[in-house]
């Protein structure tokens, strides 16, 4: 039956005050989400892993949903400028964070922050992962993890290593392997990963801990002897490269890439922005920037996210912990 002329007066109401009924039944709002401009912070400044994937990601999103996705950096504090905006934000989906595995390691490396991330935020997929690659200046006279580890318990406290900074998952990689293989490994920081790689390269420091993506060129010049890396498995990138987790089962640190909300977020709005995260995951696009960054695509569930970003924060905390480690 048609709607007669008292009926489309009442929709005509009803939409002006912003109730969205249709006829017969009641439509949750979560059903037509997103129905504006949605927001992406990047805590990290433009040109970085996260803000060229977010960036990605935005573009693919607005194309399939009809709906702007900005991105709005926020860098700061390791991270935590750009995580405390997303928490305090409105918990109704138009404000995410995408982030990396730093948000983890903050959990428990600062204290002075005014959110705590596993409480505050809620992951709705963990969208790809990045090894880190333990690499040593040519100089050095190793070509395996075991031989590096024999050396560094000959000379002590003498092998010095460089990472992006204090609290950033290349120290805590550092930090790690100390602790797992009693090693006395000296940490070194630099502000950001091209530093850091520099350092390595002119031999002002005998290892480090870097991205694929940064560590790549290098490998190829003969700069630098990779030696493994730090996922559980292989990387596709870098295929003929033995897992850390080879050598020492309990080693596994990677550089995993996140969305986010606040704690309150309809589920239902939590599905939805899952549900085109994972459509946009399998553009070719996006598809061909893991590749060049050295990525996998992950793209998990809501739930399993949940689960993964938990289990993450735990395992930084026993390592933040032991070894005393303090924010800068």
């Amino acid at each position: 039956m048609k709607p007669n002329r008292f009926t489309w007066i009442y929709l005509l109401v009803c939409t002006v005050a912003g109730i969205h009924p249709a006829l017969g039944q009641t439509v949750s709002t979560d059903a037509v989400f997103p129905a504006k401009t949605v927001r992406i912070v990047v805590p990290i400044a433009p040109g970085g892993g996260a803000d060229i994937q977010a960036r990605l990601f935005g573009k693919k999103l607005g194309e399939s949903t009809g709906q702007s996705f900005i991105v709005d950096n926020r860098p700061g504090a390791g991270g935590v400028v750009g995580a405390e905006v997303v928490a305090k934000s409105p918990a109704d989906g138009y404000t995410l964070l995408f982030t990396t595995a730093q948000l983890a390691v903050n959990a428990s490396l600062n204290k002075n922050m005014s959110l705590d991330p596993v409480r505050d935020l809620l992951p709705v997929s963990i969208i790809s992962t990045s090894p880190l690659v333990l690499s040593v200046h040519p100089s050095m006279p190793v070509r395996n993890v075991g031989e590096f580890v024999v050396l560094a318990r000959k000379r002590g406290g003498d092998l010095v290593g460089g990472s992006n900074g204090t609290g950033t998952t290349s120290h805590l990689a550092l930090e790690m392997l100390n602790q797992i293989a009693k090693l006395k490994l000296v940490h070194v920081p630099y502000k950001g990963g091209v530093p850091s790689m520099t350092a390595l390269v002119g031999g002002e420091v005998d290892f480090g801990f870097t991205t694929v993506l940064t560590i790549q060129p290098f490998i190829k010049l003969g700069k630098v002897r990779p030696l493994a890396v730090t996922t559980p498995k292989r990387s596709t990138s870098l295929p003929d490269l033995p897992t850390m987790k080879a050598t020492f089962p309990d080693f596994e640190i990677d550089n995993w890439y996140a969305f986010f909300v606040p704690r309150g977020t309809p589920r239902a709005v939590m599905n939805r922005i899952n549900e085109e995260a994972l459509k946009a995951l399998k553009s070719k696009e996006i598809a061909d920037y893991l590749v060049r960054d050295g990525g996998e695509p992950i793209g998990s569930t809501v739930d399993a996210a949940g689960a993964h970003f938990r289990k993450e924060a735990e395992k930084f905390a026993k390592v933040v912990t032991a070894g005393n480690l303090r924010a800068d």
